[in-house]
């Protein structure tokens, strides 16, 4: 269903996308093993944990805004230049690719579609620098009717810091990172990569709500 204003209640990838993007958050925050927020205690400064968010459609958008609920600092990036006002509106930085045609990714009915070759190495050139720093990556790049784009290659996995670990909610269509397996936790060299591909049935009681008033506005 087009992501418009009046069909936006009866569609089921938003309201299960919202509550997936929100457990991830809560989910990539407990297998951290640091705090999220900015802590000032006796025994010392707790900095904050660096989350990025790699897509800011609506399983992003709720993902950002958790995570600065619980107190991250957070980037994010997506392929469509319109979703910056939202991402910075939530408080978080957004990542730009800069790139001559800036309508690359913005596909038809509020989704994306694949980017140029020209834009996926200028992404994945940002994204190898950014991607060292943090602590969180959550992944949630779709391109409808297509399999999941790769976003972080193996090398790119093997530069992170022990203990980091990416929640890719793409792992149903083959996953955003290279090394994910559905429905699997994956343990690479000290970096965890969490492919579990239904987190809306986690939370059973608002998503069969949520989806039972997607069925009567569609109906």
């Amino acid at each position: 269903i087009p992501r418009t204003t009046l069909a936006q209640n009866m569609d089921a990838l938003s309201s299960q996308s919202n509550i997936a993007g929100y457990k991830s958050a809560i989910i990539g925050s407990s297998h951290i093993g640091k705090y999220m927020p900015l802590l000032m205690t006796a025994a010392g400064t707790i900095q904050p944990a660096k989350v990025l968010i790699l897509g800011a459609g609506v399983a992003g958008l709720a993902a950002i805004a958790t995570a600065k609920r619980l107190g991250a600092q957070v980037l994010a990036s997506d392929v469509r230049p319109i979703v910056k006002e939202q991402v910075e509106s939530l408080g978080a930085k957004f990542l730009e690719v800069k790139t001559e045609d800036e309508e690359d990714g913005v596909g038809s009915g509020g989704y994306a579609k694949e980017t140029s070759d020209d834009y996926k190495k200028k992404q994945a050139e940002l994204l190898n620098e950014t991607i060292k720093k943090m602590d969180l990556i959550i992944t949630t790049a779709l391109i409808p009717e297509r399999p999941a784009p790769i976003l972080i290659s193996k090398d790119m996995v093997e530069s992170m810091r022990t203990g980091s670990v990416i929640m890719d909610l793409a792992a149903a269509n083959g996953g955003n990172c290279e090394l994910t397996e559905k429905d699997r936790v994956v343990n690479h060299n000290g970096i965890i990569i969490d492919g579990m591909s239904n987190l809306p049935s986690t939370m059973p009681f608002h998503a069969s709500e949520l989806y039972s008033k997607n069925i009567m506005n569609l109906f």
